[in-house]
Protein backbone atom coordinates (compact mmCIF):
# COMPACT_ATOMS: atom_id res chain seq x y z
CA UNK A 1 0.00 0.00 0.00
CA UNK A 2 0.99 3.60 -1.06
CA UNK A 3 0.11 6.42 0.86
CA UNK A 4 -1.56 9.46 -1.26
CA UNK A 5 -1.74 13.11 -0.36
CA UNK A 6 -4.72 15.36 -1.35
CA UNK A 7 -5.50 18.83 -0.37
CA UNK A 8 -8.95 19.98 -1.16
CA UNK A 9 -10.62 23.40 -0.94
CA UNK A 10 -13.63 22.02 2.51
CA UNK A 11 -15.52 19.63 3.75
CA UNK A 12 -17.81 19.76 1.04
CA UNK A 13 -15.35 18.49 -1.69
CA UNK A 14 -14.05 16.26 1.12
CA UNK A 15 -17.35 14.45 0.81
CA UNK A 16 -17.82 14.32 -2.54
CA UNK A 17 -14.35 13.00 -3.00
CA UNK A 18 -15.16 10.48 -0.62
CA UNK A 19 -18.33 9.01 -2.00
CA UNK A 20 -16.35 8.64 -5.39
CA UNK A 21 -13.50 6.89 -3.67
CA UNK A 22 -15.94 5.00 -2.37
CA UNK A 23 -17.51 3.91 -5.91
CA UNK A 24 -14.03 3.17 -7.06
CA UNK A 25 -13.90 0.42 -4.29
CA UNK A 26 -11.69 2.23 -2.26
CA UNK A 27 -12.70 1.45 1.53
CA UNK A 28 -13.70 3.92 4.21
CA UNK A 29 -10.92 2.59 6.63
CA UNK A 30 -8.23 3.46 4.21
CA UNK A 31 -9.42 7.33 3.41
CA UNK A 32 -8.36 9.39 6.59
CA UNK A 33 -9.02 13.53 6.58
CA UNK A 34 -7.51 16.36 8.55
CA UNK A 35 -8.80 19.38 9.19
CA UNK A 36 -8.43 22.68 11.13
CA UNK A 37 -9.32 22.07 14.67
CA UNK A 38 -12.90 23.24 15.30
CA UNK A 39 -14.39 21.27 12.02
CA UNK A 40 -16.99 19.58 11.49
CA UNK A 41 -16.23 16.64 9.37
CA UNK A 42 -19.50 14.77 9.69
CA UNK A 43 -18.91 10.98 8.37
CA UNK A 44 -15.73 11.39 7.06
CA UNK A 45 -12.84 9.73 8.84
CA UNK A 46 -11.08 11.92 10.75
CA UNK A 47 -7.12 10.95 10.92
CA UNK A 48 -6.11 9.15 14.09
CA UNK A 49 -4.16 10.37 16.74
CA UNK A 50 -1.38 8.24 15.06
CA UNK A 51 -1.33 9.79 12.09
CA UNK A 52 -1.38 13.55 13.33
CA UNK A 53 1.03 13.18 16.05
CA UNK A 54 4.88 12.10 15.93
CA UNK A 55 4.40 9.00 17.93
CA UNK A 56 5.52 6.37 15.87
CA UNK A 57 8.32 8.09 14.66
CA UNK A 58 9.45 8.91 18.02
CA UNK A 59 9.04 6.17 19.14
CA UNK A 60 11.10 4.37 16.84
CA UNK A 61 14.24 6.76 17.70
CA UNK A 62 13.43 6.16 21.23
CA UNK A 63 13.67 2.70 20.99
CA UNK A 64 16.85 2.30 18.57
CA UNK A 65 18.86 5.55 20.94
CA UNK A 66 17.42 3.71 24.69
CA UNK A 67 18.74 0.31 23.07
CA UNK A 68 22.22 1.81 22.24
CA UNK A 69 22.18 3.65 25.72
CA UNK A 70 21.59 0.51 27.74
CA UNK A 71 24.16 -1.24 25.20
CA UNK A 72 26.77 1.04 26.40
CA UNK A 73 26.06 0.94 30.15
CA UNK A 74 25.92 -2.76 30.21
CA UNK A 75 29.32 -2.94 28.57
CA UNK A 76 30.55 -0.52 31.34
CA UNK A 77 28.96 -2.36 34.08
CA UNK A 78 30.73 -5.98 32.28
CA UNK A 79 34.48 -3.95 31.83
CA UNK A 80 34.43 -2.41 35.48
CA UNK A 81 32.04 -4.38 37.69
CA UNK A 82 31.06 -2.90 41.52
CA UNK A 83 33.43 -4.28 44.25
CA UNK A 84 32.64 -8.16 45.01
CA UNK A 85 30.21 -9.04 41.63
CA UNK A 86 30.54 -10.55 38.97
CA UNK A 87 28.11 -9.65 36.46
CA UNK A 88 27.97 -11.88 33.25
CA UNK A 89 27.12 -11.23 29.39
CA UNK A 90 23.48 -11.15 29.79
CA UNK A 91 23.69 -7.60 31.81
CA UNK A 92 24.46 -6.51 28.34
CA UNK A 93 20.73 -8.12 26.94
CA UNK A 94 19.03 -6.88 30.26
CA UNK A 95 20.57 -3.36 29.91
CA UNK A 96 19.67 -3.22 26.57
CA UNK A 97 16.21 -3.96 26.84
CA UNK A 98 15.72 -1.64 29.48
CA UNK A 99 17.66 1.14 27.28
CA UNK A 100 15.40 0.24 25.04
CA UNK A 101 12.01 0.37 27.05
CA UNK A 102 13.19 3.51 28.51
CA UNK A 103 13.69 4.90 25.18
CA UNK A 104 10.63 4.36 23.57
CA UNK A 105 8.52 5.82 26.52
CA UNK A 106 10.34 8.52 26.99
CA UNK A 107 10.56 9.53 23.46
CA UNK A 108 6.67 8.75 22.69
CA UNK A 109 5.86 11.60 25.51
CA UNK A 110 7.71 14.06 23.25
CA UNK A 111 6.22 12.77 20.08
CA UNK A 112 2.81 12.53 21.46
CA UNK A 113 3.32 16.36 21.61
CA UNK A 114 4.62 17.37 18.30
CA UNK A 115 3.22 16.50 14.56
CA UNK A 116 3.65 14.05 12.16
CA UNK A 117 6.82 15.03 10.56
CA UNK A 118 4.78 13.63 7.12
CA UNK A 119 2.43 16.24 7.58
CA UNK A 120 4.23 19.67 8.13
CA UNK A 121 4.21 20.87 4.57
CA UNK A 122 0.24 20.46 4.40
CA UNK A 123 0.06 22.65 7.97
CA UNK A 124 -0.53 25.94 6.10
CA UNK A 125 -2.86 24.74 4.32
CA UNK A 126 -4.55 23.34 7.02
CA UNK A 127 -4.59 26.04 9.06
CA UNK A 128 -5.73 27.94 6.31
CA UNK A 129 -9.26 26.17 6.38
CA UNK A 130 -8.52 23.46 3.39
CA UNK A 131 -9.10 19.51 3.72
CA UNK A 132 -6.37 16.89 3.63
CA UNK A 133 -6.97 13.45 2.44
CA UNK A 134 -4.59 10.87 3.27
CA UNK A 135 -5.52 8.24 1.21
CA UNK A 136 -3.91 4.17 1.32
CA UNK A 137 -3.65 2.38 -2.17
CA UNK A 138 -2.23 -0.19 -3.61
CA UNK A 139 0.18 0.22 -5.89
CA UNK A 140 -1.22 -1.37 -9.12
CA UNK A 141 -3.95 1.32 -8.72
CA UNK A 142 -1.98 4.71 -7.92
CA UNK A 143 -2.59 5.84 -11.48
CA UNK A 144 -6.01 4.91 -11.54
CA UNK A 145 -6.84 6.72 -8.26
CA UNK A 146 -4.48 9.93 -9.55
CA UNK A 147 -6.68 10.00 -12.61
CA UNK A 148 -10.00 9.44 -10.91
CA UNK A 149 -9.41 13.08 -8.46
CA UNK A 150 -7.69 14.50 -11.83
CA UNK A 151 -10.63 14.09 -13.79
CA UNK A 152 -13.37 14.43 -10.93
CA UNK A 153 -12.01 16.43 -8.61
CA UNK A 154 -10.15 19.40 -10.45
CA UNK A 155 -10.32 21.21 -7.30
CA UNK A 156 -8.05 18.76 -5.25
CA UNK A 157 -4.42 19.52 -5.20
CA UNK A 158 -2.00 16.40 -5.38
CA UNK A 159 0.07 16.61 -2.08
CA UNK A 160 2.49 13.57 -3.34
CA UNK A 161 3.05 9.92 -2.46
CA UNK A 162 4.11 8.65 0.60
CA UNK A 163 7.01 6.56 -0.02
CA UNK A 164 6.55 3.22 2.09
CA UNK A 165 3.27 2.47 4.16
CA UNK A 166 3.32 0.00 7.22
CA UNK A 167 1.68 -3.40 6.33
CA UNK A 168 -0.32 -2.70 10.43
CA UNK A 169 -2.71 -0.28 10.45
Amino acid sequence: MKRLYFVLPDTESARRTADDLLLARIEDRHMHFLARRGTDLGKLHEASYLQKSDMKHSVFYGLVLGAASGLLLGSWMVLSPPEGIRLELVTLLATSLGGAVMGAWAASLVGASVPNVHLRRFAAAVDGGKVLLMVDVPRDRIDEIRELLARRHPEANSGGLEPTMPAFP
